[in-house]
C-alpha cells in the first residue's frame, strides 16, 4: 500500500528565488489548559517548476523527497491568485 503524502495550504510570501517559493503556513490550536486560541506560523521552501506562483497567492504544497538543502515541499496547485 502506498503511503499518503502530507499536504498543507499556505500563502506564498516570497518568489524571488528561481523555481522556488517561500510559503507561510498558519496553524491554529487551543491551549490545553487555558483554552486560549494560539496562532503559529511556519515557513517552508517549496519547489515551483514552472515559476507560476507569485507573492500573495494561496497555494497547496505537498511533501516530497529532499530537492536541495532546505527544500522538501512541492507546489501542487495555486488555489487563489494574490493582488
Amino acid at each position: 500500500m502506498k503511503e499518503q503524502r502530507k499536504t498543507m495550504v499556505g500563502r506564498a510570501v516570497r518568489d524571488a528565488i528561481d523555481k522556488t517559493v517561500v510559503v507561510s503556513v498558519e496553524t491554529v490550536k487551543r491551549h490545553r489548559l487555558y483554552g486560549k486560541t494560539l496562532r503559529s506560523e511556519k515557513r517552508y521552501l517549496a519547489h515551483d517548476e514552472a515559476n507560476t506562483c507569485h507573492s500573495g497567492d494561496l497555494v497547496r504544497i505537498e511533501e516530497s523527497r529532499p530537492l536541495s538543502h532546505l527544500k522538501r515541499w512541492v507546489v501542487v496547485e495555486v488555489l487563489e491568485q494574490g493582488q
